[in-house]
Protein backbone atom coordinates (compact mmCIF):
# COMPACT_ATOMS: atom_id res chain seq x y z
CA UNK A 1 0.00 0.00 0.00
CA UNK A 2 1.29 3.60 -1.00
CA UNK A 3 1.98 5.89 2.13
CA UNK A 4 0.40 9.36 1.32
CA UNK A 5 1.99 12.46 3.14
CA UNK A 6 -0.30 15.01 4.59
CA UNK A 7 0.90 17.96 5.30
CA UNK A 8 4.09 17.09 7.88
CA UNK A 9 2.53 13.72 8.50
CA UNK A 10 1.86 10.50 6.87
CA UNK A 11 -1.65 8.99 6.48
CA UNK A 12 -0.75 5.79 8.01
CA UNK A 13 2.23 5.43 10.58
CA UNK A 14 5.51 3.85 9.32
CA UNK A 15 5.51 0.80 12.34
CA UNK A 16 8.67 -1.22 11.24
CA UNK A 17 11.40 -0.93 13.84
CA UNK A 18 15.02 -0.99 13.95
CA UNK A 19 16.27 -2.66 17.45
CA UNK A 20 19.90 -3.10 18.42
CA UNK A 21 21.17 -4.23 21.91
CA UNK A 22 24.87 -4.38 23.76
CA UNK A 23 26.37 -4.73 26.90
CA UNK A 24 29.67 -3.60 28.76
CA UNK A 25 30.93 -1.65 31.02
CA UNK A 26 28.47 -3.21 33.54
CA UNK A 27 25.62 -2.41 31.29
CA UNK A 28 23.52 -3.64 29.17
CA UNK A 29 20.84 -1.85 26.81
CA UNK A 30 18.70 -2.11 23.92
CA UNK A 31 17.38 -0.16 21.31
CA UNK A 32 14.50 0.33 18.61
CA UNK A 33 13.72 3.35 16.29
CA UNK A 34 10.00 3.77 14.60
CA UNK A 35 9.55 6.39 12.32
CA UNK A 36 5.94 6.92 13.33
CA UNK A 37 3.64 9.36 11.58
CA UNK A 38 6.10 11.83 10.73
CA UNK A 39 7.06 12.16 7.04
CA UNK A 40 10.64 12.44 7.66
CA UNK A 41 12.80 10.58 10.57
CA UNK A 42 14.65 13.41 12.72
CA UNK A 43 15.59 12.22 15.81
CA UNK A 44 18.72 10.32 16.79
CA UNK A 45 20.63 9.15 19.64
CA UNK A 46 23.72 8.40 21.06
CA UNK A 47 24.70 5.13 23.30
CA UNK A 48 28.50 4.92 24.32
CA UNK A 49 29.62 2.54 26.94
CA UNK A 50 33.10 3.45 28.14
CA UNK A 51 34.37 6.71 27.51
CA UNK A 52 37.99 7.02 25.18
CA UNK A 53 40.78 9.38 27.11
CA UNK A 54 42.07 8.07 30.39
CA UNK A 55 40.53 7.94 33.52
CA UNK A 56 37.13 7.41 31.90
CA UNK A 57 36.60 4.10 30.69
CA UNK A 58 34.25 3.41 32.90
CA UNK A 59 32.26 5.82 32.51
CA UNK A 60 29.32 5.76 29.96
CA UNK A 61 26.89 8.34 27.96
CA UNK A 62 23.70 7.93 26.42
CA UNK A 63 21.44 11.22 24.35
CA UNK A 64 18.52 11.24 22.88
CA UNK A 65 17.98 14.27 19.91
CA UNK A 66 14.57 15.04 18.98
CA UNK A 67 14.74 16.95 15.81
CA UNK A 68 13.06 19.43 14.22
CA UNK A 69 12.47 20.79 10.47
CA UNK A 70 14.49 18.35 9.05
CA UNK A 71 17.32 15.73 10.59
CA UNK A 72 20.19 17.60 9.75
CA UNK A 73 21.18 19.12 13.24
CA UNK A 74 19.89 15.99 15.36
CA UNK A 75 22.56 13.57 13.16
CA UNK A 76 25.37 15.92 13.29
CA UNK A 77 24.86 15.86 17.14
CA UNK A 78 24.33 11.96 17.75
CA UNK A 79 27.63 11.95 16.19
CA UNK A 80 29.95 14.97 17.31
CA UNK A 81 28.21 15.74 20.56
CA UNK A 82 30.29 13.95 22.78
CA UNK A 83 33.66 14.47 20.93
CA UNK A 84 33.26 18.30 21.80
CA UNK A 85 31.82 17.63 25.58
CA UNK A 86 35.42 15.54 26.30
CA UNK A 87 37.48 17.93 23.82
CA UNK A 88 36.01 20.89 26.32
CA UNK A 89 36.88 18.44 29.41
CA UNK A 90 40.12 17.75 28.35
CA UNK A 91 40.87 21.91 27.29
CA UNK A 92 39.92 22.34 31.18
CA UNK A 93 42.34 19.75 32.22
CA UNK A 94 39.60 17.85 33.20
CA UNK A 95 41.48 14.42 33.55
CA UNK A 96 44.67 14.60 35.95
CA UNK A 97 47.42 11.91 36.54
CA UNK A 98 48.27 10.73 40.24
CA UNK A 99 51.87 10.49 40.25
CA UNK A 100 51.50 7.55 43.26
CA UNK A 101 52.90 4.60 42.23
CA UNK A 102 56.79 3.02 42.43
CA UNK A 103 59.48 4.58 40.01
CA UNK A 104 58.77 3.84 36.38
CA UNK A 105 55.22 3.45 36.58
CA UNK A 106 52.91 5.58 34.64
CA UNK A 107 51.08 7.66 36.20
CA UNK A 108 47.36 6.62 37.68
CA UNK A 109 44.35 8.60 35.62
CA UNK A 110 42.27 10.82 37.98
CA UNK A 111 38.96 11.26 36.73
CA UNK A 112 37.81 14.86 36.34
CA UNK A 113 36.27 16.42 39.41
CA UNK A 114 32.17 17.29 39.57
CA UNK A 115 32.56 20.98 38.43
CA UNK A 116 35.06 20.11 35.80
CA UNK A 117 32.59 17.90 33.62
CA UNK A 118 29.61 20.13 34.18
CA UNK A 119 31.54 22.82 33.04
CA UNK A 120 32.92 20.62 29.94
CA UNK A 121 29.22 19.69 29.39
CA UNK A 122 28.06 23.19 28.66
CA UNK A 123 30.89 24.21 27.21
CA UNK A 124 30.77 21.03 24.69
CA UNK A 125 26.64 22.02 23.71
CA UNK A 126 28.03 25.60 22.92
CA UNK A 127 30.85 24.77 20.96
CA UNK A 128 28.94 22.14 18.63
CA UNK A 129 26.62 24.90 18.14
CA UNK A 130 29.11 27.38 17.19
CA UNK A 131 30.63 25.10 14.55
CA UNK A 132 27.13 24.27 13.35
CA UNK A 133 26.75 27.53 12.44
CA UNK A 134 29.44 27.41 10.19
CA UNK A 135 27.73 24.82 7.63
CA UNK A 136 26.76 26.01 4.64
CA UNK A 137 23.32 24.73 4.18
CA UNK A 138 22.70 25.83 7.72
CA UNK A 139 24.65 29.70 7.48
CA UNK A 140 22.68 30.42 3.65
CA UNK A 141 19.27 29.22 5.07
CA UNK A 142 18.94 26.12 2.88
CA UNK A 143 18.42 23.96 6.31
CA UNK A 144 16.65 25.58 9.21
CA UNK A 145 16.86 22.33 11.23
CA UNK A 146 17.17 22.54 14.97
CA UNK A 147 17.43 19.76 17.69
CA UNK A 148 16.27 19.59 21.87
CA UNK A 149 19.00 16.76 23.57
CA UNK A 150 18.42 14.78 26.60
CA UNK A 151 21.10 12.62 27.51
CA UNK A 152 23.02 11.37 30.81
CA UNK A 153 26.52 10.60 31.46
CA UNK A 154 27.42 8.14 33.97
CA UNK A 155 30.74 8.03 36.34
CA UNK A 156 31.22 4.60 38.61
CA UNK A 157 29.40 7.02 41.41
CA UNK A 158 27.14 9.83 39.43
CA UNK A 159 24.93 10.72 37.20
CA UNK A 160 24.71 13.53 35.50
CA UNK A 161 21.63 14.61 33.64
CA UNK A 162 21.98 16.81 30.43
CA UNK A 163 18.73 19.03 28.94
CA UNK A 164 18.31 21.50 26.33
CA UNK A 165 15.21 21.50 25.23
CA UNK A 166 11.76 20.12 25.79
CA UNK A 167 12.61 16.54 26.05
CA UNK A 168 12.96 14.61 29.11
CA UNK A 169 14.99 12.52 31.73
CA UNK A 170 13.54 10.67 34.89
CA UNK A 171 15.48 8.84 37.32
CA UNK A 172 12.88 5.67 38.81
CA UNK A 173 14.69 4.75 42.34
CA UNK A 174 12.91 2.78 45.09
CA UNK A 175 9.91 2.29 43.09
CA UNK A 176 9.18 6.46 42.65
CA UNK A 177 10.14 8.73 40.34
CA UNK A 178 12.61 10.72 42.55
CA UNK A 179 14.44 13.22 39.93
CA UNK A 180 12.78 14.70 36.51
CA UNK A 181 14.51 17.31 33.97
CA UNK A 182 12.58 20.86 33.37
CA UNK A 183 11.69 21.53 30.09
CA UNK A 184 12.51 24.24 28.28
CA UNK A 185 9.38 25.81 26.90
CA UNK A 186 9.06 29.70 25.79
CA UNK A 187 6.10 30.09 28.69
CA UNK A 188 8.60 29.32 31.32
CA UNK A 189 9.46 32.80 33.46
CA UNK A 190 13.05 32.57 33.01
CA UNK A 191 12.74 31.20 29.91
CA UNK A 192 10.21 34.01 28.94
CA UNK A 193 12.28 36.71 30.44
CA UNK A 194 15.90 36.04 28.24
CA UNK A 195 13.54 35.87 24.72
CA UNK A 196 11.72 39.12 25.73
CA UNK A 197 14.76 40.48 26.65
CA UNK A 198 16.55 39.60 22.90
CA UNK A 199 13.39 41.62 21.27
CA UNK A 200 11.05 38.67 20.84
CA UNK A 201 7.79 37.43 22.15
CA UNK A 202 5.98 34.33 23.48
CA UNK A 203 2.80 33.46 21.57
CA UNK A 204 0.42 30.90 21.71
CA UNK A 205 3.11 29.73 24.04
CA UNK A 206 6.14 29.38 21.30
CA UNK A 207 8.85 31.57 20.27
CA UNK A 208 7.59 34.63 18.04
CA UNK A 209 4.39 32.34 17.49
CA UNK A 210 6.40 29.73 15.96
CA UNK A 211 8.71 27.49 18.01
CA UNK A 212 7.88 25.56 20.82
CA UNK A 213 11.14 25.08 22.50
CA UNK A 214 13.28 27.83 24.14
CA UNK A 215 16.29 26.04 24.22
CA UNK A 216 17.76 24.08 21.53
CA UNK A 217 20.85 23.00 18.99
CA UNK A 218 20.59 24.55 15.55
CA UNK A 219 17.79 26.82 15.16
CA UNK A 220 19.78 29.49 14.08
CA UNK A 221 17.01 31.77 12.60
CA UNK A 222 16.44 32.53 15.82
CA UNK A 223 20.08 32.77 17.03
CA UNK A 224 21.14 35.94 15.03
CA UNK A 225 20.47 39.53 17.77
CA UNK A 226 22.86 41.68 17.58
CA UNK A 227 24.76 42.33 20.58
CA UNK A 228 23.23 39.28 22.32
CA UNK A 229 25.84 36.44 23.20
CA UNK A 230 24.91 32.95 22.23
CA UNK A 231 23.36 31.94 26.11
CA UNK A 232 21.29 35.36 25.74
CA UNK A 233 19.32 34.63 21.61
CA UNK A 234 15.72 33.68 21.47
CA UNK A 235 16.49 30.51 21.74
CA UNK A 236 19.38 29.39 23.80
CA UNK A 237 22.03 26.19 23.10
CA UNK A 238 22.67 25.88 26.73
CA UNK A 239 21.72 22.81 28.65
CA UNK A 240 20.76 22.89 32.18
CA UNK A 241 22.96 19.88 34.34
CA UNK A 242 22.27 18.18 37.29
CA UNK A 243 24.62 15.65 39.27
CA UNK A 244 23.19 12.87 41.53
CA UNK A 245 24.91 10.69 43.23
CA UNK A 246 23.74 7.17 42.61
CA UNK A 247 22.43 4.49 44.57
CA UNK A 248 22.91 0.92 43.50
CA UNK A 249 20.49 -0.49 45.79
CA UNK A 250 17.74 1.75 45.33
CA UNK A 251 18.12 3.01 41.36
CA UNK A 252 15.73 1.06 39.31
CA UNK A 253 16.38 2.69 35.29
CA UNK A 254 16.17 6.13 33.93
CA UNK A 255 14.14 6.87 31.34
CA UNK A 256 15.33 9.63 28.01
CA UNK A 257 12.67 10.45 25.99
CA UNK A 258 11.71 12.92 23.73
CA UNK A 259 8.49 15.19 24.24
CA UNK A 260 6.35 12.92 21.96
CA UNK A 261 6.40 10.28 24.67
CA UNK A 262 5.71 12.86 27.50
CA UNK A 263 2.46 14.65 26.12
CA UNK A 264 0.65 10.64 25.88
CA UNK A 265 2.07 8.94 29.39
CA UNK A 266 2.84 11.46 32.63
CA UNK A 267 5.99 10.76 34.55
CA UNK A 268 4.42 7.98 36.75
CA UNK A 269 2.50 6.78 34.20
CA UNK A 270 5.65 5.62 31.87
CA UNK A 271 7.87 4.41 34.87
CA UNK A 272 4.84 2.11 36.32
CA UNK A 273 4.48 1.16 32.72
CA UNK A 274 8.13 -0.14 32.16
CA UNK A 275 8.43 -1.21 35.82
CA UNK A 276 5.25 -3.73 34.85
CA UNK A 277 6.97 -5.04 31.62
CA UNK A 278 10.22 -5.28 33.18
CA UNK A 279 8.75 -7.79 35.90
CA UNK A 280 7.30 -10.07 33.14
CA UNK A 281 10.72 -10.06 30.70
CA UNK A 282 13.51 -9.05 30.85
CA UNK A 283 13.80 -8.42 26.93
CA UNK A 284 14.20 -4.76 26.19
CA UNK A 285 13.65 -4.16 22.76
CA UNK A 286 10.47 -5.76 23.67
CA UNK A 287 10.01 -3.59 26.39
CA UNK A 288 10.52 -0.50 24.23
CA UNK A 289 8.71 -1.80 21.27
CA UNK A 290 5.54 -2.14 23.96
CA UNK A 291 6.39 1.70 24.84
CA UNK A 292 6.44 3.41 21.71
CA UNK A 293 3.61 1.05 19.99
CA UNK A 294 1.63 2.05 23.37
CA UNK A 295 2.12 6.12 22.84
CA UNK A 296 1.58 5.45 19.12
CA UNK A 297 -1.89 4.10 19.67
CA UNK A 298 -2.65 6.53 22.63
CA UNK A 299 -2.33 9.88 19.79
CA UNK A 300 -3.73 9.26 16.59
CA UNK A 301 -1.22 11.41 14.82
CA UNK A 302 1.56 12.23 17.33
CA UNK A 303 4.44 13.65 16.22
CA UNK A 304 8.05 11.88 16.17
CA UNK A 305 9.11 10.46 19.33
CA UNK A 306 12.27 9.37 20.70
CA UNK A 307 13.05 8.00 24.11
CA UNK A 308 15.85 6.37 26.21
CA UNK A 309 15.06 4.41 29.37
CA UNK A 310 17.71 3.79 31.58
CA UNK A 311 16.52 1.24 34.28
CA UNK A 312 19.04 0.77 36.77
CA UNK A 313 18.89 -3.00 37.82
CA UNK A 314 20.72 -4.99 40.34
CA UNK A 315 19.88 -8.37 40.15
CA UNK A 316 19.76 -11.10 42.54
CA UNK A 317 22.70 -13.99 41.51
CA UNK A 318 20.42 -16.61 43.55
CA UNK A 319 17.32 -16.13 42.59
CA UNK A 320 18.24 -15.99 38.61
CA UNK A 321 20.08 -18.89 39.48
CA UNK A 322 16.98 -20.72 40.85
CA UNK A 323 15.38 -19.22 37.72
CA UNK A 324 13.31 -16.81 38.64
CA UNK A 325 12.51 -13.55 36.88
CA UNK A 326 15.29 -11.05 37.81
CA UNK A 327 12.59 -8.70 38.00
CA UNK A 328 11.12 -10.48 41.40
CA UNK A 329 14.93 -9.79 43.34
CA UNK A 330 14.14 -7.69 46.15
CA UNK A 331 15.07 -4.35 44.20
CA UNK A 332 13.69 -5.60 40.83
CA UNK A 333 14.98 -3.30 38.92
CA UNK A 334 16.30 -3.15 35.30
CA UNK A 335 17.44 -0.41 32.90
CA UNK A 336 17.01 1.01 29.40
CA UNK A 337 18.85 3.67 27.94
CA UNK A 338 18.27 5.18 23.84
CA UNK A 339 21.89 4.39 22.55
CA UNK A 340 23.08 2.85 25.02
CA UNK A 341 24.03 1.21 28.28
CA UNK A 342 26.28 -0.70 30.82
CA UNK A 343 28.04 -3.90 31.80
CA UNK A 344 26.90 -7.23 33.11
CA UNK A 345 23.59 -8.35 33.57
CA UNK A 346 22.08 -5.22 33.35
CA UNK A 347 19.49 -3.74 30.98
CA UNK A 348 19.00 -1.04 28.52
CA UNK A 349 16.31 -0.19 25.60
CA UNK A 350 16.28 2.55 22.80
CA UNK A 351 13.46 3.85 20.44
CA UNK A 352 14.15 6.71 17.69
CA UNK A 353 11.24 9.03 16.60
CA UNK A 354 8.68 6.86 18.14
CA UNK A 355 11.79 5.55 20.72
CA UNK A 356 12.52 4.65 23.91
CA UNK A 357 15.79 2.89 25.53
CA UNK A 358 17.12 1.40 28.64
CA UNK A 359 19.54 0.73 31.07
CA UNK A 360 20.58 -1.53 34.36
CA UNK A 361 23.29 -0.55 36.17
CA UNK A 362 23.31 -3.32 38.44
CA UNK A 363 25.47 -6.55 38.01
CA UNK A 364 25.16 -10.18 39.27
CA UNK A 365 27.93 -11.72 41.01
CA UNK A 366 29.17 -14.79 38.89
Amino acid sequence: MQVRAMGAFLDKPRTEKHNLHAEGNGLRYGLSSMQGWRVEMEDAHTAVLGLPGPGMTDWSFFAVYDGHAGSRVANYCSKHLLEHILGANSATGGTQSSQAGSAGDSPTPVPPSVETVKSGIRTGFLKIDEHMRSFSDLRNGMDRSGSTAVGILLSPELFFFINCGDSRAVLYRNSHVCFSTLDHKPCNPRERERIQNAGGSVMIQRVNGSLAVSRALGDFDYKCVDGKGPTEQLVSPEPEVFEMVRAPEQDQFVILACDGIWDVMSNEELCEFVKSRLEVSDDLERVCNEVVDTCLHKEAFGPTRSVIEAVYNRLNPYREEDGVSINTSPHGLASEAQGGGGGGPTLTLCIDQESISFLSTRSTNR
